[in-house]
């Protein structure tokens, strides 16, 4: 196997936000998912590739 592709970082940008209704109590979450640079680096290394992809969550002293 050879190595094609080794970044750090966030891939997908998460926000999720509550939002009022109009004149009521009610509350709804709205969630919004956001690829990030990162995400199309990858995208485009792997394009048309049989890979092997193995994810590892950084801590935060890393």
């Amino acid at each position: 196997m050879k190595e094609i592709f080794r970044k750090d970082g966030v891939f997908i940008e998460y926000e999720k936000k509550k939002i009022k209704l109009d004149g009521r109590s009610d509350e709804l979450i709205h969630r919004r998912e956001s690829p990030t640079k990162l995400w199309w680096e990858l995208r485009e290394a792997i394009k048309g590739k049989k890979v092997r992809i193995i994810v590892y969550e950084l801590t935060e002293g890393e």
